[in-house]
């Protein structure tokens, strides 16, 4: 007895729909009561199903193929004329094939529209039309133009996966909820000017644009994300405006970038980006923190005009050919860490601060800045780089335009150098900088810095104050360094000011490190950074300059108990208590005058004897004698006279005459008791040497 034949297998189309043996290899789904898809029915079937058909029906036609003028025929059948629209309920077009031109336009969806897998080897249109329910293209494949002008996408649209062999055009599209193009493909032209993203998320991650692509005035409610895309030609986003993140993370741009007169209202992501054509951000506006981290600027970044609202990021970028970069306006950090100028560049920033930590410059740099504190740590400069206050607005763009600077404005006015940490000054010229707070621990060459216009210092405090509780005294006036004051500050156990109040000027300064003696410079540490500006100073031709950080170095010294012997530090301060180091006139003077009204009246009291002792020669001579030799010994001063006695007018004025001829180191030829004969010794030493003092300092003022 044979075996029984294996039964022949039936074909299922789709999502499990059997086919029946008709037309095994058709995948089409089955007109309702039919076996054979819209594709295959006949003549009759087809027009009794389509007269069947009334606006809004769902429609299933998964895998069919529609040729000639069949889709025509279908979309007919739902035509409302009331709305001038064709109109179905729930539209499933799963893996369709539109072997010619496809017009969907004015379409309207009711419900789901289901193209997934669908294949357009035509024209594919469908401009003004609507889609209420969620719209599926994932993996849909468009071999013609795609033309979605003005439709409009009240649910979740999705493209992802799709692929634009020609043009593909979304203007003025409208997408209501999410929006997911993920890994689609657009090959050329990619037009979506004017769009309007208004879903909480719009995707684009990993999308390939082959062509020239435009996004301009492009309208994002919700997050929007290039994350990987790859942009091979011209891409614009002139005048977007997005109101929520934007993520361009790991992009990559061939050609230029255009985002002029962009608007971002929240976070911009663009670390990692690789623009290997220009990237303008001309114009471009940041509400929120805007990221470039490792961004890769291959040809000119262009940022003039641009502005951020809170904090830009350009940490660990490369600029290999930006020859200019600005002027923006920043109204929190310019992060710059880690970045590197391979070619001579311009900055032009006003900002609240720069920050440069590891900043590679392999080339001349200069850099115009407005309101910014600046950050130098660790900077790597190569060849010379200039950092400089811009006095005015900066200005853009062929017409001159003002920068807008109401974001920094609430900025202390004038560049402020916070940290030179690490930094080789050798290549450093610093103009009209604030130094006040400036750290030059750790940096090296500082004696080579050069320091141009009006770079200002921190003052010591000011008004008087109490030494040891009792005893008062004012600081003399100086140019310090901040480092000075943290120790001060810290060796006083001076408070630090609460958070976001400026130091009081009559206080010291406390460190970002207060109150830890550990991280705290010591006064051998500031001693060696004054000696180095002091030479800087003084190659600058700046004597008074000069001075003041001699004067420093020299009060570290006195105070450094590590390096300077016991024995030096006496020195230091018999130096100080004297002349304030050869520097303080007023000082040597007084104790000049305290010297000479101290030997006057020493004169007066003890100095001077009653009167000059006569001289008187007595003998007798022979009548016609010979020759006679006398002998006469002058008599001791002495001095009598009662103390009321001894200070008049005119011994006044002896003792004047004597000690002013002590001051220039000339005897007096007055004779003296043995008290001032030793007082007058004293005086000619001491007070000429006080007078030579108070000329070194006048001296160290006035030189230029």
């Amino acid at each position: 007895m044979s075996p029984t034949p294996a039964p022949t297998p039936q074909r299922v189309c789709g999502y499990g729909v059997n086919l029946g043996a008709d037309f095994a290899g058709c995948p089409g789904t089955l007109v309702p009561g039919r076996t054979r898809c819209l594709a295959h029915v006949t003549d009759a079937g087809r027009d009794a199903y389509l007269a069947g058909l009334t606006p809004g029906a769902d429609i299933d036609h998964r895998n069919t193929v529609f040729a000639g003028p069949l889709l025509a025929s279908l979309l007919n059948a739902l035509h409302d004329p009331a709305g001038s629209t064709n109109r179905t309920g729930v539209a499933d077009f799963r893996g369709a094939q539109f072997t010619r031109d496809a017009c969907f336009d004015r379409t309207l969806f009711s419900g789901d529209a289901r193209f997934d897998g669908a294949e357009f080897t035509g024209e594919a249109t469908f401009d003004t039309a609507e889609f209420l329910g969620d719209a599926g293209f994932r993996r849909a494949r468009f071999a013609g133009p795609a033309a979605f002008l003005h439709a409009r996408f009240a649910a979740q649209a999705s493209f992802s996966g799709a692929e634009f062999a020609m043009s593909g055009t979304f203007r003025r599209t409208r997408f209501g909820g999410d929006t997911d193009f993920d890994g689609a493909t657009f090959l050329d032209l990619t037009v979506f000017d004017e769009a309007q993203f208004l879903g909480d998320t719009a995707w684009f991650d990993g999308a390939s644009f082959g062509g020239l692509t435009s996004f301009s005035a492009m309208r994002a409610s919700g997050r929007i994300s290039f994350a990987g895309a790859n942009f091979a030609n011209f891409a614009s986003f002139d005048g977007v405006e997005l109101s929520e993140h934007a993520e361009f993370e790991a992009a990559k741009f061939s050609s230029t970038a255009n985002f002029h007169g962009a608007r971002v209202l929240g976070t911009a992501g663009f670390d990692e980006v690789q623009f290997s054509g220009p990237a303008r951000f001309s114009d471009t506006r940041f509400a929120g923190v805007a990221t470039f981290y490792k961004a890769r600027f291959a040809e000119d970044a262009e940022f003039g005009g641009a502005r951020f609202s809170r904090d830009a990021e350009f940490s660990e970028a490369r600029f290999p050919l930006t020859a200019h970069f600005g002027p923006l306006t920043c109204a929190g950090t310019v992060d710059m860490s880690g970045a590197v100028f391979d070619t001579p560049v311009t900055w032009e920033i006003a900002a609240k601060a720069v920050r440069c930590e590891r900043t590679r410059w392999e080339s001349t740099a200069t850099l115009r800045l407005r309101f910014a504190a600046v950050d130098l740590s660790h900077a790597v400069l190569l060849f010379p780089l200039a950092v400089t206050t811009h006095h005015t607005r900066f200005v853009t763009g062929p017409h001159s335009a003002v920068v807008d600077e109401n974001l920094p404005a609430g900025s202390r006015a004038g560049v402020r150098m916070a940290s030179m940490r690490g930094v080789d000054a050798a290549h450093l010229v610093l103009t009209d900088i604030d130094l006040a707070d400036c750290l030059f621990t750790g940096a090296f060459h500082l004696d080579q810095l050069r320091l141009e216009g009006r770079c200002t210092f921190a003052p010591t405090p000011t008004g008087l104050h109490r030494r040891h509780v009792l005893w008062p005294h004012r600081w003399s006036r100086r140019r310090t360094l901040a480092e000075e004051h943290h120790w001060r500050a810290q060796t006083a156990g001076q408070p630090a000011p609460p958070a976001g109040r400026p130091p009081s000027p009559r206080t010291w300064r406390t460190g970002p490190h207060h109150p830890d003696p550990d991280l705290t410079p010591d006064p051998e540490d500031v001693a060696t950074l004054y000696r180095q500006l002091r030479k800087a100073f003084e190659d600058g031709k700046n004597e008074p300059g000069a001075a003041d950080f001699y004067y420093g170095e020299m009060e570290m010294r006195r105070h450094d108990r590590a390096d300077t012997t016991a024995g030096e530090r006496f020195l230091l301060w018999g130096y100080w208590l004297l002349s304030g180091y050869g520097l303080r006139a007023s000082r040597a003077l007084g104790w000049l005058l305290v010297a000479v009204a101290a030997t006057v009246v020493l004169m007066m009291g003890l100095g001077l004897p009653d009167s000059s002792p006569e001289q008187v020669a007595t003998g007798t001579v022979p009548a016609g004698g010979g020759q006679v030799t006398l002998t006469v010994d002058k008599e001791d001063p002495r001095l009598t006279l009662p103390v009321g006695d001894r200070f008049t007018g005119e011994r006044a004025d002896k003792a004047v005459q004597v000690v002013l001829n002590s001051v220039v180191f000339r005897a007096s030829g007055q004779d003296l008791t043995t008290w001032g004969t030793y007082t007058e010794m004293v005086s000619r030493f001491t007070e000429p040497v006080l007078l030579a003092l108070a000329v070194l300092a006048l001296r160290s003022r006035i030189k230029r």
